[in-house]
């Protein structure tokens, strides 16, 4: 029997998977959550595609019941099946089950290269014929993308590139953490060029993907086609480019690929987690190459920036969010875009579960588990003792007017701590340290964000730092 089913094609393996599913799930589940799925496959059906038809229901369906819809098809197909779900191209708005407001996609996420990212990738392709060969997602544009300091060079020069391809500013290297928007930004190139040249070639790769096709191509024997692929282009626009650490042949076949592109002229945008020269295990010709362009650099967005965010991308889900809110919401959330999302949603559910309006009592409930985190440990004596801990100095060394630099560096890297995890102004954080005047603090901020952007070792131990300090 099993024979038989992994023989068919991926259209009859849903609906015996359907059949399992509804002899395991109380009828009311199964007819909500399953039976509404539209199932899409890859032509050799090793992936399935869940449609669904908001995010809510999406999220809800990855967590309950992905797992266990793997499980059914491998029993079936007799080899492992990857389950992934996207939202459904919509037709027209469809009502929100709890409240009555219209639900849409989040405007402006970054799409990150897990199944995520592919989910996102895929949902565009089913919208747009465009999106299949040049892999964009329409959803991220320049219009959704909110402005702020943190972005702002980024942004006018990712805007200059999509305006006039090959020209300035060739390649685009955006650097930045995690979250901040550096693949928005990226599609939102590739969106506008489109808009304005139906017929450019563009393709929109993650960095593992490319490692991935340098690998077939070596085994199939294929490399006419791989580079008939990628040396015409018009736009290429690859994300973490930092996965190709020790790859020496994927970096050797970037580097071609590179060659050729600026030699015709054709426009290079990539991103990473660090500055070139802090890349580890990238050839130097290559870094050199990432390097002659202009890179630019995306932060943590401010407070102002991170309320726009909020107010924009709530109104992108078809509902309202009072400034007051917003400015509470992104007093406690503060390390990034994604994350700023999350909140948002579980504020957004809570609202529509419980039939309340946002407000900040609302929000602080919803948020309860984030709060108490943060309420319950940073504060800047506890940095102090960490960072002097960690670096083998004494507590009193962070006090005192010692200059050396064993002693001065732990302590700008503990003003810096203090100034990203805590909400002390820089006067009071100054206080702390010895009665140092504010400018003293700001002084140490910008010069260790700045160093840690170059500097691998440096994030590294910032890392360890802020992990610890965050339990």
């Amino acid at each position: 029997m099993q024979e038989t089913v992994a023989a068919a094609s991926g259209a009859s393996l849903w609906p015996s998977c359907l059949d399992r599913l509804a002899q395991e799930l109380p009828q009311q589940q199964f007819n909500t959550w399953i039976k509404p799925l539209d199932a899409q496959w890859t032509p050799d059906a090793s992936c399935l595609t869940l449609l669904v038809a908001n995010r809510f229901k999406m999220d809800w369906v990855r967590a309950q019941y992905a797992a266990r819809i793997a499980a059914i098809l491998e029993q079936i197909q007799g080899y492992p099946v990857q389950v992934e779900l996207a939202l459904a191209p919509r037709q027209a708005p469809v009502a929100q089950e709890f409240s009555g407001a219209i639900r849409a996609p989040i405007a402006g996420e970054e799409p990150v290269q897990t199944s995520a990212s592919a989910v996102a990738q895929k949902a565009a392709e089913a919208a747009a014929p465009d999106a299949h060969r040049s892999r964009l997602n329409t959803v991220l544009t320049f219009a959704n993308l909110v402005e702020g300091t943190a972005n702002r060079m980024a942004r006018a020069a990712a805007l200059h590139v999509a305006g006039a391809p090959g020209q300035l500013y060739n390649p685009l290297f955006i650097y930045g953490g995690v979250g901040l928007g550096k693949t928005h930004l990226m599609h939102a190139v590739g969106n506008r060029l489109l808009e304005e040249r139906p017929d450019a070639k563009v393709l929109y790769i993650h960095a593992e993907q490319f490692v991935s096709d340098v690998v077939k191509a070596y085994q199939r024997k294929t490399f006419d086609e791989f580079k008939q692929r990628y040396h015409s282009l018009d736009l290429l626009l690859i994300d973490d480019v930092q996965f190709f650490a020790n790859k020496d042949r994927t970096q050797e076949e970037f580097f071609n690929a590179f060659e050729a592109l600026l030699a015709k002229k054709s426009h290079i945008v990539m991103t990473s987690d660090t500055y070139p020269k802090g890349l580890a295990d990238i050839h130097e010709r290559l870094v050199s190459r990432f390097d002659s362009g202009l890179t630019v650099a995306l932060e943590p967005p401010e407070l102002e920036m991170r309320v726009a965010i909020l107010i924009s991308k709530a109104a992108a889900e078809g509902a309202e969010m009072p400034e007051e809110v917003a400015f509470f919401v992104a007093k406690n959330v503060r390390s990034n875009v994604r994350e700023l999302e999350g909140a948002l949603r579980k504020i957004l559910a809570y609202s529509r579960f419980n039939l309340k309006e946002v407000s900040i009592p609302l929000a602080r409930e919803a948020l309860r588990d984030l709060l108490s985190i943060q309420n319950r440990q940073i504060s800047v004596e506890n940095i102090q003792k960490t960072v002097a801990d960690y670096y083998k100095i004494k507590v009193s060394d962070m006090y005192s007017k010692k200059r050396p630099a064993s002693i001065a560096r732990p302590r700008q890297i503990a003003m810096y701590l203090a100034k990203e995890l805590t909400q002390k102004s820089l006067p009071e954080i100054g206080e702390l340290f010895g009665g140092r005047d504010h400018t003293t603090v700001l002084h140490a901020v910008r010069k260790i964000t700045a160093e840690r952007q170059q500097l691998t070792e440096l994030n590294q131990q910032l890392h360890v730092l802020e992990q610890t300090l965050k339990g």
